[in-house]
């Protein structure tokens, strides 16, 4: 059975040189194996205050490009989250394709001392909900409980098995072309903020690839 690329982000360090090279090493991984399959993403734990002392504008940087890297992977991502999850660990949670929410789990957007932390996982919770939905996460910090992650669409399962909702997640992407579902992920990504006319291109760009492909014969 092939190995499944799996990463884990502990949410009560903030980004690191280690937190960036362990999503660039499980990309690597995925990348390296073409085809199907799902790469998992286990999220826990929220930043105490102080989080941001160590921090600098080049490793937040650094770590917003892995997270990309990780958002555009050619196979599936399925993110699973336990308990509270700021910091890194809603980063990773929010850019994976199937979101898994355990009992007990809250979305915390985390505090710098003076608000909460103006990184990109506002930006994907607006994405995802809509700024009203979310107006009170972003501005105030209030935690986002599991099954009102499941009512906004931040999350897709509240599950007391995580075991068995990866499994779920696996048996639906059997099959499927990791390369292709990259190809519908970023048309979905552009479609909230292209028109149709700039679109289209895109779009008829990627039924052409499907058409080209050799057509399998039944033996």
């Amino acid at each position: 059975m092939e190995e499944v690329p799996t990463l884990v982000i502990d949410g009560t360090e903030p980004p690191s040189a280690a937190t960036v090279k362990a999503v660039q090493t499980v990309c690597d991984a995925a990348e390296d194996r073409a085809g199907s399959g799902v790469v998992v993403v286990r999220v826990s734990g929220a930043p105490a205050e102080g989080w941001t002392s160590g921090l600098d504008v080049m490793k937040v940087s650094k770590w917003e490009r892995a997270l990309r890297r990780l958002e555009r992977l050619p196979r599936a991502t399925v993110a699973v989250a336990a308990g509270d999850c700021g910091g890194a660990a809603l980063d990773a949670f929010l850019t994976c394709d199937i979101r898994v929410v355990t009992p007990g789990a809250r979305l915390l957007v985390s505090g710098d001392g003076t608000a909460t932390w103006p990184g990109m996982a506002g930006y994907r919770l607006v994405q995802l909900a809509g700024a009203a939905r979310v107006r009170r996460a972003l501005l105030f910090g209030l935690p986002i409980e599991a099954p009102e992650a499941l009512q906004l669409g931040l999350a897709d399962e509240l599950a007391d098995d995580p075991a068995g909702a990866l499994a779920a997640a696996a048996g639906l992407v059997s099959g499927l072309a990791g390369k292709e579902i990259a190809i519908r992920r970023q048309l979905l990504f552009d479609a909230a903020t292209t028109s149709f006319e700039d679109a289209l291109g895109p779009h008829l760009a990627a039924c052409d690839r499907v058409l080209r492909k050799p057509v399998a014969v039944a033996s």
